[in-house]
């Protein structure tokens, strides 16, 4: 009976990896949207590459991330799902706001808000899950949710490039409470809308009791002051701070790469959207997933079998590979080349996102866990989302200047991330070790 009350626990557990696996998959679609409306919005606002790198990055990035803080603080104390559920209606309005905008200071302010829902998604995912799974499950549970990433960024490239196509060329439409606006902005409506039914969703899923809390004299769960939950936090500061930005570094070529791509295949090659979306978005898929699995798999095998710095060991493998091999395919002047190479260039920069997510779960007590989490996921994205994409446009404009350089522009943003991030792994596993040690029973 003990056994079938497990699997029936787990198959539950799996059962709420999937759904928020839809809502992180939402989430990436409705950030990276905009990547492929380069063109129209230009043409329309009148915008330079760097003005639209800021749209691309800061503009979400900056709410997103410093709003993760007090949302890591709810995800602590409060009912996670209902967090989860009003941050998706809130950025899926937000998105089809956008549609809306007529004026580039109108969508940096739509942007924002899209960034101000949003933030209130990983840190209560990634308490929930740790809370559902042992440990030695823990990293694959998180490289599922984190086919998000991957799976929405892909979609986002997929269906963008074809709806974009679609609409293309078509005159101006009528939308109820809109009034008349460019073909091209139904694009935000066609993604943002259907949000609010998965928000309705997420509220169904049941809460789970927390796992590896601190307790208190009388035996209950402690309620930390701020001084304790910093306490906490500096004695792991060089795992917290040393993955945070080094995933940052990873994220921002994931984000740079997302979010020029497309422009890079339009500029050099001349492809239109509606063919270089689905090329760009089934090599993200494919093999942004296939990363997923082989990191979070792996990672747990090593960890399994005693390998204390397991996750920072995946992610030194994703920075030395992922960089080989975005240089490479960026460094060629051939299509071919470039869409092959950028095919384990997407499976060596997803490898450690599952793990990452894990490796910081595995040194915290729960009740600090939402709150060091959105500072991990504050280095990860004000890096990641924010400086991703800016610097491509930054040096299109700036150091090469000329638009029709972003593929070096890219070499050179990305190349400098993956050596620094090499860097940063290799010298942080001692302390790691050390901290993970802290959680042993």
């Amino acid at each position: 009976m003990i056994e079938q009350s497990e699997r029936r626990q787990l198959r539950y557990a799996w059962y709420v990896v999937c759904v928020l696996t839809l809502c992180y998959t939402l989430s990436f679609i409705d950030r990276t949207i905009l990547s492929f409306l380069v063109g129209p919005i230009k043409h329309d606002l009148g915008v330079s590459d760097t003005r639209i790198g800021q749209l691309l990055g800061f503009a979400f990035a900056l709410f997103y991330t410093f709003l993760g803080l007090p949302m890591g603080w709810l995800a602590d104390r409060y009912h996670r799902g209902r967090i989860i559920a009003a941050g998706i209606v809130c950025w899926s309005i937000m998105t089809a706001v956008c549609a809306a905008t007529t004026s580039y200071i109108g969508l940096f302010l739509a942007r924002m808000g899209v960034g101000i829902g949003e933030a209130a998604l990983a840190p209560s995912a990634f308490s929930l899950i740790a809370d559902y799974f042992p440990k030695n499950r823990l990293s694959r549970a998180l490289s599922l949710y984190s086919v998000g990433v991957f799976g929405g960024s892909g979609i986002a490239l997929l269906a963008g490039g074809l709806i974009v196509h679609a609409v293309s060329g078509h005159p101006p439409v009528t939308v109820p409470l809109l009034g008349t606006i460019a073909s091209w902005r139904l694009t935000f409506l066609i993604v943002g809308l259907p949000g609010v039914l998965v928000a309705l969703w997420v509220l169904l899923l049941r809460e789970p009791v927390r796992k590896d809390t601190l307790r208190a004299a009388s035996g209950a769960d402690a309620r930390l002051s701020l001084a304790e939950i910093v306490r906490h936090a500096l004695l792991r500061w060089q795992s917290i701070i040393g993955l945070g930005v080094g995933m940052g570094l990873i994220a921002f070529c994931n984000y740079g790469l997302g979010a020029w791509a497309p422009t890079l295949l339009q500029r050099l090659y001349g492809w239109g959207p509606g063919r270089a979306g689905p090329v760009l978005g089934l090599i993200t898929v494919v093999f942004g997933c296939l990363g997923l699995a082989v990191g979070g798999l792996m990672t747990d095998r090593w960890q399994s079998a005693g390998v204390r710095a397991a996750p920072i060991r995946t992610c030194l493998i994703s920075a030395i590979g992922g960089g080989i091999a975005i240089t490479a395919a960026l460094a060629s002047d051939s299509v071919g080349a470039t869409l092959a190479l950028l095919a384990p260039a997407n499976f060596f920069l997803a490898l450690p996102t599952g793990a990452s997510y894990a490796a910081v779960q595995a040194v915290l007590p729960n009740q600090v866990r939402g709150q060091v989490s959105a500072v991990f996921l504050l280095c990860l994205n004000l890096i990641g989302a924010g400086l991703g994409p800016f610097f491509p446009g930054y040096f299109s404009n700036h150091l090469f200047h000329d638009e029709q350089r972003i593929g070096s522009a890219m070499l050179v943003s990305f190349l400098g991330a993956t050596v620094l991030a090499s860097v940063i792994f290799a010298a942080m596993r001692g302390a790691y070790r050390r901290h993970h040690a802290l959680m042993q029973p």
